[in-house]
């Protein structure tokens, strides 16, 4: 083999071994809002707004620290609305691990906090339901109580747990 042709090969190969590596290294982006009608009743109202960690504040002005101490890598959050009546706000939390979203989870845990069966545990009240799966930490809530806003919020839950 000439030498040229060896200098390209190993090129070729530091090459492929960087990209290879540096794909390895990022955090997959997951889109885990559900499509409008995806979910029976629910439209997504909003585009999908990201937050990096440092710029959290810019949403969750006064809250954000205990998430940044928790390790919040991003979040996402969009509206949606069930039947075209009640809305609400999905909040996807990417943490840096499991240990994260288990924190935050816990330390959002009141008497009045039902358990529900969404990622690896989940949490209920009249107008929100949170909950945790891996790295993720999901937070949807109601603007106004209604009669169907549990079980509507509960469907919702479930079809972005399907996605993450």
């Amino acid at each position: 083999m000439l030498r040229s042709q060896k200098l390209i090969l190993a090129t070729m190969a530091v090459m492929i071994f960087a990209a290879i590596s540096s794909t390895g290294c990022k955090k997959k982006q997951v889109d885990a809002f559900p499509a409008s009608g995806a979910i029976s009743g629910w439209q997504k109202s909003s585009d999908t707004r990201v937050f990096a960690a440092k710029d959290l504040w810019q949403y969750i002005d006064g809250d954000a620290e205990q998430y940044i101490a928790a390790g919040v890598v991003s979040t996402s959050t969009s509206d949606y609305k069930y039947q075209g009546q009640l809305e609400a706000v999905v909040d996807v939390y990417t943490m840096g691990d499991s240990s994260g979203s288990r924190k935050i989870l816990e330390t959002g845990q009141t008497k009045d906090a039902k358990s529900v069966q969404l990622g690896d545990a989940g949490l209920a009240l009249a107008q929100s339901v949170t909950f945790r799966k891996g790295p993720y930490l999901v937070r949807i809530v109601a603007y106004e109580s209604t009669p169907d806003a549990p079980q509507a919020l509960l469907a919702l839950a479930h079809g972005v747990e399907a996605k993450l």
